[in-house]
Order: structure tokens, then sequence, then C-alpha cells
């Protein structure tokens, strides 16, 4: 078969060196569909779409979601179906938007109940670099034709912005649900100047009776006055093609009623609804209120609220009519309520009581990066949330507010939280725990906004808002800049003092878990999943990882600027994180290879682990007596890099032989013999490049929140950025945790505040103590923390002095808690957040 004369009979004039038309072709003239492909070319990924898989009686469900991924070779874009058996690549972002992949095996699928349409189905591929070379060269690829084959040219699934499985009608978020995605979603439809007749409208009060009397109610004229988040209820087998619902509390002078936006409304309105919004109501249906959900705290508003019915607006039986009307429409004799708020300073909160609810404004010093948590009450498909933690100041505090911030289905205003933004958060709820500060978390109706959203908002002319801008034009930029940071680990609130688990269900508030469970929860882990787990063992060694601090950084960031698998960089700054991130020093790149492909094994992923007879070979290997300071010799140290070379490409050890370093560490007397009884050593433990965080410019702010927001569904040149350094880190602990049954242990890094200008440093109990390792490792801090704003600069104990109190934990039982987090890729975040003695457990 001749590729390039086909090729170019199918499009005149369109380049002949197109890897996916010649691969469209060679799947039309194979017998069996399928095509295995020995010298894939490279495509760049330009998108990767969700959504809820189909499901047909008596198959056997491989995933809850499927995928869709757009790739383009530079001269056609073509829209391919994922095969199930390669999900796990997306559940650990390693086939991500903006890389390039190599397809090396594919198939045709017809669809047997539609005429004229099909797909390629990818079942096998290997993904590259990073940062894909295709793309780089390319300045607008929604201007490639997209690739369809003979026949099916008027099909418009291919062109249209809707799922390849045609029982599916619409996309979701990649990384949660509660996002509205793609162009089904309307935005910014203008509002009616109708002249509207009031004179036969019924008000809120009397629908109770209506309801009652099963009567057909008038027209309702309100206001909304609160919005929830975006709900979606899709599971296998319902037959809706929008499952989606949207809760708002509206008004008008007689009282307040939930409203209740159903199914196919939702993309048509849910985004043209806001807070304020003025609704002229039509043909809606009145139900029973739903008893068990959450609803936002109203008594600030003084109105009469009317909970046993809810308003219910659905695109049929009956259609619904629903008039949103323009604001310069609205008459102050039509009686509507103005929307009122409950702001709160920060020297206010402390004051208020556990779960009540507050709105806030602040100027953003701190956001951290974008993670998710499974959301374990959910039944059928598993579902997600996404959060971030954030700070904000307002000049009434010394602290600032800790907000937990959930994605309320405000995707761009999310994602694009920077510090020095003004920051307003509604119906925040308050969270009081033992022995951390009271800190702010999301509910179902919180919304936020920041500078650039503000206008037209109600709370515009609220006196406490105007106070704060007040305030801030008090302060100066630059000052603010040095205290603020972005990314990186964090995790609040900090343990209690005391670990307590119940004795009547061994529940605790963070769970113990048994070591073989922890290797099983590390590999489940889908990409930024976080965790918070508790095991119980001992500590068996300890290792300082020295970062070696090179001028040359920089250069070797960017000569290996694609790694495949992770610059495996540290964590936190130790000393002075600011003024070192400042001067722009980062650390240098391990000298470790990488392999510049992923391949497509099939089997599950597994963590990194080590068995009881390599276990001796281990590149932690030292004598049976416990060394500190220990310097190795030349044939030593080529001895212990290639003891670590076979043991695993783990690129955590920062261990340079060109480097003049010590390594210092510590090991019990008895772990030399009990790694001999170990059957599974998990080797993950350290810090990454996202485990640190960095400094906030102003220059670099695309960049910045790039790196500590979710991967994008779709790419765009913007993502073309360069990539964010690694931030100076002197060093970090390794710790070693063997089971209390002495089966498993596994790895932790250990990284201790040193300075209150940290962000993990909010909320710490700054109780002095000894610097003993055993102190440091349950209070999580240096003693004295330093603080740059009165250019106190403390001098801080040596690892090596605190190693050289590691005795204390000689056969100690101990209970570490660790947070683990994926980072994406192979990259899971191990890292111990305290330790308990056994004089701080209790049974209750």
């Amino acid at each position: 078969m001749d590729n390039s004369s086909s090729s170019s009979s199918l499009v005149p004039g369109v380049s002949e060196a197109s890897f996916l038309q010649r691969t469209l072709e060679r799947l039309s003239f194979t017998q069996s569909l399928k095509l295995k492909l020995e010298e894939a070319a490279p495509v760049a990924v330009i998108a990767l779409q969700r959504y809820l898989s189909e499901h047909s009686e008596g198959q056997q469900q491989l995933d809850s979601y499927s995928y869709d991924v757009t790739v383009t070779d530079g001269v056609w874009r073509a829209k391919c179906f994922i095969h199930h058996s390669l999900n796990h690549f997306v559940h650990t972002n390693t086939l991500r938007t903006g890389a390039d992949v190599r397809i090396t095996q594919c198939c045709f699928v017809y669809n047997e109940r539609r005429l004229g349409h099909g797909y390629i189905c990818i079942e096998d591929l290997s993904c590259g670099s990073e940062r894909s070379a295709l793309l780089a060269h390319i300045s607008d690829v929604c201007s490639l034709p997209m690739l369809t084959k003979h026949g099916m040219e008027r099909s418009l699934v291919l062109q249209s912005d809707v799922p390849l499985q045609l029982s599916r009608k619409h996309y979701l978020s990649l990384w949660n649900n509660d996002a509205p995605e793609g162009d089904v979603w309307v935005t910014g439809a203008p509002s009616s100047d109708a002249v509207l007749d009031v004179s036969k409208i019924t008000l809120i009060c009397s629908l109770e009776s209506c309801f009652r009397n099963a009567s057909k109610p008038l027209s309702l004229l309100v206001k909304i006055m609160h919005k929830s988040r975006l709900r979606y209820y899709g599971k296998f087998g319902l037959k809706i093609d929008y499952p989606f619902q949207a809760y708002f509390e509206v008004a008008d002078q007689s009282g307040m009623m939930s409203l209740v936006l159903w199914n196919e409304l939702c993309p048509e309105f849910y985004q043209r609804l806001s807070v304020g919004t003025v609704l002229y109501l039509q043909n809606y249906t009145l139900k029973q209120s739903y008893s068990n959900r959450s609803r936002p705290q109203m008594d600030h508003h003084r109105m009469k609220i009317f909970n046993s019915v809810e308003i219910c607006l659905n695109s049929r039986n009956p259609p619904s009519v629903i008039t949103v009307i323009s604001p310069k429409s609205v008459l102050p004799q039509w009686g509507l309520p103005e929307v009122s708020y409950q702001f709160t300073t920060r020297s206010e909160l402390d004051k208020l009581t556990n779960n009540s609810a507050c709105d806030i404004i602040g100027l953003v010093t701190f956001v951290g990066r974008v993670e998710r948590v499974k959301n374990k009450g959910s039944k059928g498909p598993e579902k997600y949330w996404t959060y971030r933690w954030v700070h904000a100041i307002d000049g009434t505090s010394n602290h600032p507010f800790i907000l937990e911030i959930f994605s309320s289905s405000q995707t761009e205003i999310f994602s694009r939280i920077c510090p020095m933004t003004y920051l307003v958060c509604t119906q925040m709820r308050v969270c009081q725990v033992e022995g951390s500060l009271s800190y702010l978390t999301s509910s179902c109706e919180t919304e936020i906004f920041i500078t650039g959203y503000h206008k037209r908002q109600p709370y515009v002319n609220d006196h406490k808002v105007k106070t704060f801008i007040q305030w801030t034009k008090t302060l100066k930029d630059n000052i603010v800049l040095q205290k603020t940071a972005v990314g990186g680990h964090y995790c609040y609130p900090h343990p209690p003092p005391v670990f307590t688990q119940s004795i009547t269900d061994s529940s605790a508030p963070v769970p113990l878990v048994a070591a073989a469970d922890l290797k099983k929860e590390l590999e489940s882990l889908q990409y930024r999943e976080h965790k918070k787990v508790a095991i119980q063992g001992q500590i068996t060694a300890l290792r300082y990882m020295k970062i070696p601090n090179s001028n040359d950084s920089q250069a070797a960031v960017q000569k290996k600027q694609v790694p495949h698998v992770s610059i495996d960089i540290c964590g936190q700054a130790v000393q002075d994180t600011y003024d070192h991130l400042s001067t722009g020093q980062t650390l240098e790149q391990p000298s470790t290879t990488y392999p510049e492909k992923v391949s497509t094994s099939r089997s599950k992923r597994r963590i990194q682990t080590r068995k009881a007879t390599q276990s001796l070979l281990s590149c932690d290997d030292v004598p049976a007596k416990r060394r500190v300071g220990h310097k190795h010799t030349e044939e030593e140290q080529e001895h212990r890099e290639k003891q670590c070379d076979s043991e695993s490409d783990e690129v955590h050890e920062w261990e340079n032989p060109t480097q003049d370093s010590s390594v210092l560490y510590w090991e019990s007397s008895n772990w030399l013999q009990q790694k001999q009884d170990v059957s599974e050593h998990l080797t993950q433990g350290g810090l990454y490049h996202d485990s640190i965080s960095q400094k906030f410019t102003s220059d670099e702010k695309n960049a910045l929140l790039q790196w500590c927001n979710l991967q994008p569904t779709r790419w765009t040149p913007q993502h073309n950025t360069d990539p964010i350094p690694p931030g100076p880190c002197p060093g970090y602990y390794k710790v070693t945790i063997l089971g209390i049954n002495k089966q498993i242990a596994v790895d932790a890094a250990y990284l201790p505040v040193v300075s209150s200008d940290e962000p993990r440093a909010v909320g710490l109990r700054d109780d002095p103590h000894g610097n003993t390792m055993v102190s440091c490792l349950s209070s999580g801090f240096l003693c004295p923390l330093g603080d740059t704003a009165s250019h106190s600069d403390p001098a801080l104990p040596q690892p090596e002095e605190i190693l050289a109190t590691a005795s204390e934990l000689e056969d100690a039982h101990v209970v570490c808690v660790l947070d683990i987090c994926h980072l994406g890729e192979d990259k899971v975040e191990v890292l111990i957040s305290k330790l308990y003695r056994v004089t701080h457990m209790s049974l209750d």
C-alpha cells in the first residue's frame, strides 16, 4: 500500500508527513481493524476529557469513567477514545495535556447502532517528556483540521464538544464532578428588559398552602440570596442526559424559600444566575423539601424562612419558564429584599462558635497547591473533592485567616487565587480544633471572589468591606510580598498533642493503619489525592539528606528541561526561606538519569519496594553500631552508589559523588539484624520540587499558578511557560519506620519548620523544647523559630547535633502521623508530620 499517494488523495494540499492520517488509512485497510505501530511518531496531547462510562447489563465495569483524548501530529487533530486498561495513566497524570505520547497500538471502533459514526481507540501507548516538542512549533492548534474517516465527515460528535460514546451528552471536569465543563454550559446570556405584568403574581408565603391544596401557583418574582455549588448525581443506568442539580435560596417581601434547578436547565442557567439576580418564574412545581441536605445560615437576613416546601424548575413536566430580569428593570415598588452579609474580621473569629457561618474579606498571602480528597459518602461512581489552603490577612490580628477552600463550581476564580489579591469568601464555616488556631472551611453555599470579580457584587457597599479597602491603602507592596508564598506541602490542622483512639470502635482523628494497609493506600492514590494516616512501630534509622547548593543549578534545570520521572528536589526551605527564594538560588539537579518514556505495562502500578533479600544491599546500610557524621572514602562512596542504582531508580537521595559532602545518619543497634526479617521496605519517602513553597512574584504569576493548580483539561499556548526552578533546601531527614510487627518498613521525609514566616508555622504550638530528635519530630519545628520581620536570626542546631540525640528512639514504641500525596507519575510524597511516644497515646 502506498501511504503517500492515498494521503494526498484524501486531502489535497495537506502535508503527506501526517502520522495520524497514515495510521487512520492503515486501520481502514486492516482486516481486524487493529494495528500495532512499531515505529510510532510522537503526537501531542491537546485535550483530555472525562465522562461517565457506558454500562451494559452483564458487562464487567473496569472503571467508572471514560476518557477521550485529542492529539495532534502538527498537521491533523484526532479525537480518540482511551481504552479502559490505560485509565491509570490518567489517574496518575502520566498521560496529560501538553505532553508528547507515542501510540503503539490502536483499533477502529464502529458504532453498531448509529450510521456514520466511529472512532480510533488507543489500546497501548508510551508517555514521553513533560513538555511537548511538537507544541512548541504550533501557534494555533484549533486551526488544525480534525481527522475523520472517509464517509464520516458529517459526524458532529468528532467536531463537537461531546463524548465519543454517544450515550453520554456532556463531559465532566477532569478532576472533580462539581465544575461546569464544556461548551454546553451557557455564560453571559443577556437578561430581559421586557415589561412584566406583576399584578398576577403570588408571594412565597402562600406557596405552602398551594402545595397542600394541590393548586397551581401563580407566577413568582424573587431575588436570589444564596447559591450552592453544582451537584452531579449521575450513575450507571440513570436515563437522564444531564443529571445535575443546584440549590438557590430566593426571597421576596414575604420570606425566603429554596429553589432547585434540575437537569437540562443547569447548563442553560446555572452560570447566568448569581446572588442578587431577580427572576420571574412561571410553570414551576412545588415539592416537599429534602431534609437531608446542607443549608446556609440565614438568621442575619431577619426574614421568615419556609423550609417545608421547595420550588422546582425543570425542562419538562411541565417546562418551567425562567426570565432573568435586567438590574436596570428592577423596580423599588416590587419590595424585593436587599442581599445582606455577615462579614467577620480576623480579630472577631475566635469569638464565634464551632460550625457557625461567616463571610470574610482578606488580602491573600499564601495559596497552597490544589489537592483532592475522595468523597467517601458518595454512592455509585467514585467522586473527588478538590480544595486548597489559603492564608489571608485583614489587619485586625497578627494571625491570618486560615481557609480550606473547596472548589465551588467557580473554576476560573478557584484556579486564579494568588497572593496580593483581595479575596471574599461567603458562608464559610468555623472549625475549632484542639491545639491549633480556628480555621474556616467551605460549605456547599460558599462563593469566592477575587480581584477582577468584585464589580457589581452586592457586598461592595458593606461597611466592613470598605474598612478593609481603606486598610489596604496603608500597605506597601514590597513589604507584603516578603511574606507571600505559593504551593508546596501544607496540611492543617496540626495533629493534636495526644493521639487518642476510641476503645469501642477503634476510631481516631487520624486513622491508625496496618503497615500492609499503608502499602495499599500508597498504591491506590490518584493524582494530587491527599490522605493522612498513622502507623505504629519504631524508628530504626535516620538520615540527614544534605542538598548541595550550586550556582549552576538553574542551568541544570534548563538543560534537563523535561525529565519524564520527577525532578525530585526537596521540600520547604529549611533556613531563611523567603530570603533564599528572593535571591533565586536553586538546587542542583540530581545526577540520576531518567527514562525517556514510560512503558504501558497493563499490570497494576506498584510502589517501589525492597524485598528482604535486597535489603542487605540497601544504600542505607551502615555498621550495626550507631554512627553520626561518618565520611565515606572514595571507594565506599562508589560502592554505595552502585548499591543504590541496583536497588531502585529512586531520585530523592541527592548524593552526588562529585560533591564533597558527608552523609549524617543514625540507626538503632538492632536494625541490621531486623532488616533480614523485613519482607518489604517502602522506599519512596522523600521530598519533591512540588513539596517546596515558592516566593510569589508578579513576573512569575502565571507559571506559579500553573505549577500549583491541577493539570488542565485543554492545552493552550499560555501553558508553555518555563518550568519553575526548585527552591533552595539545605536538607531534610529521611526517617525509616519499622512496623510494629517488624515485617514492613517505610521511609518518610521529615522537614522541620524553622521560621515563623513559613506558611506551615501558622497555628503551631510554640512551646519551647530542647531540639532533640524526639522533640523535633514531636513538635514539628526547631526551637526557637526565626522571624524575618524582626530580623531575628537565631542559632539553629546543626543536623549532627540533633542526630546525636537520636538514641532516645532506641526500641521506643511510637505512632507516626504521615501525610501522603500523589504528585503525578510515580511521585508519591510521604512526610512525617508528628511523632507520638507512649506517654502521649490514649485509649478513650
